[in-house]
C-alpha cells in the first residue's frame, strides 16, 4: 500500500533544478504511484509562488511550460486537502505550520522536506508525525 505524504515545496524546487537526486526520485515515485501526496490551497500557493521566482526558473534546466506541465502532474496525482483547523502558534516559523495542519488533516505521518530544522522544536507534538529528508523516506521504503 502507498504511504501518504506532504510533500514541501523544498523538495518540489530541489526536483526541479536537480537532473537526479532524492528529491526528484521522490516527485517520481509520487508521480508513479508509489506515494499519495497531499495538498492544500497553502502548499499549492507556495509551490507556485516559489517556483515563478526567476531565481528558481533560471535555475532549472527546463523551460516555464515544462515546469508547468510537471507541477500539474504532481498536482493531478495529489489528494487535495481542505484544513478547517489551525495549530496557531506551533513552529518558530510561523510560514511553515501549515505543512504540520496539511499532515494532521490529511491522516499523514510523514513530511518530508530538505529543511528538517524549519519543522523541528514544535510547541505542539504529534507522536506518530515523522520529518523526514528525500532520502531518508526513500531508504525507509
Amino acid at each position: 500500500m502507498s504511504e501518504t505524504i506532504v510533500v514541501d515545496t523544498s523538495v518540489i524546487v530541489s526536483a526541479l533544478i536537480g537532473k537526479r537526486g532524492a528529491s526528484r526520485e521522490v516527485l517520481r515515485r509520487c508521480l508513479s504511484g508509489d506515494y499519495n501526496p497531499l495538498i492544500s490551497n497553502a502548499l499549492f500557493q507556495e509551490c507556485g509562488d516559489v517556483t515563478s521566482r526567476e531565481r528558481i526558473r533560471g535555475a532549472t534546466p527546463l523551460s516555464n511550460k515544462e515546469t508547468r506541465e510537471l507541477l500539474n502532474a504532481f498536482y493531478s496525482v495529489c489528494r487535495w486537502v481542505p484544513v478547517y483547523f489551525l495549530w496557531r502558534p506551533n513552529l518558530k516559523d510561523e510560514n511553515d505550520n501549515f505543512l504540520i495542519e496539511l499532515a494532521v488533516a490529511g491522516n499523514s505521518n510523514i513530511i518530508v522536506t530538505n529543511n528538517i530544522k524549519d519543522l523541528s522544536g514544535a510547541e505542539l507534538s504529534f507522536d506518530n508525525l515523522r520529518v523526514l529528508k528525500p532520502e531518508q523516506l526513500l531508504r525507509s521504503n
